[in-house]
């Protein structure tokens, strides 16, 4: 067998090479050469930087790459992406896609699955697309507002600046620094005040105990006092005594005659003058009424 010429070695060579280059280019793009795969489009209004290669996401997971990209010049402008993903994957009709970017700059897009799983897209088919501004795009959305908002922070920061400067503010800061140093004294009199009554709660709650101690005690001496019996005692003892005002008020009785009948006065009176002359004349003239004699004769 005759051995191989110079120049088909060197074909051999250069088809092994083209070969193993083709591979390894879809290989660093993320594209299988022998995996099954389909293929879809999706039109975009702006792709915002996305290329062929850029890796394609459903629920966060890779399933696809982008094939190829085209600008579509019959429509309105829109740009076609070609893609493909695994065979496996049924993407829902009613699916889209959207475009994100990152703070990094990196773009990757992302395939929204409908919940749909009676009907589904088939290969060959076109999805909807659309732009998610993502951080980014929500920045660019603040900036406006933000842009109103620097010069009322420049005059609130011009106005913070004068006060600090202020030698007032340090005065009442130094003001707030005594009261401060105030205020702990006067929490550590506090504690002190509170220990003080802690410490004399038990005698405290001893003499409270006591009191009702005897409160109760009293109340029990009061329902055992037959309330009934001692009410009619009293106004047994009421009745005796209107009774005896009322025979005072009468003519009944020496007491009530006394009280009442003035001629029984008349002659008390006059009864009572009578002994009180008898008792003067008998201390002026006692020899009218004791007759006394050693012998017995008698004094006419």
């Amino acid at each position: 067998m005759k051995a191989f010429s110079k120049e088909i070695k060197i074909a051999l060579a250069a088809v092994v090479a083209i070969v193993l280059l083709f591979f390894g280019l879809n290989f660093l793009k993320g594209i299988s050469v022998f995996s099954s795969t389909n293929h879809y489009y999706i039109k975009f209004k702006d792709i915002s930087g996305l290329s062929a290669s850029n890796p394609i996401f459903a629920d966060g997971y890779q399933v696809g790459v982008v094939r190829d990209i085209q600008y579509d010049y019959e429509t309105n402008g829109d740009v076609v992406v070609h893609f493909t993903v695994d065979d496996a994957l049924r993407i829902p009709r009613g699916s889209s896609a959207e475009i994100v970017s990152d703070l990094m700059g990196n773009v990757k897009m992302n395939l929204l699955l409908a919940n749909n799983p009676r009907e589904r897209v088939m290969p060959g088919d076109t999805i909807v697309g659309d732009i998610n501004a993502g951080t980014m795009g929500r920045l660019s959305a603040m900036m406006p507002a933000v842009e109103k908002m620097l010069p009322k922070l420049d005059s609130i920061l011009s106005s913070l600046n004068t006060l600090l400067a202020d030698p007032a503010l340090q005065h009442s800061l130094h003001h707030v620094e005594t009261t401060s140093a105030n205020l702990a004294t006067s929490t550590a009199q506090l504690n002190q005040l509170m220990s003080g009554l802690n410490a004399q709660v038990p005698t405290m709650m001893a003499k409270t105990n006591s009191v009702l101690d005897n409160t109760q005690t009293l109340t029990a001496n009061l329902a055992a006092v037959d309330v009934e019996a001692t009410m009619e005692q009293v106004n047994q003892t009421i009745a005796n005594v209107q009774q005896l005002t009322n025979r005072m008020n009468s003519n009944q009785g020496t007491l009530g005659l006394l009280m009442n009948d003035t001629k029984l006065y008349t002659n008390l009176n006059a009864t009572v003058m009578s002994a009180d002359s008898l008792l003067n004349n008998l201390r002026e003239h006692p020899k009218r009424y004791v007759h006394f004699s050693i012998f017995g004769k008698k004094d006419k």
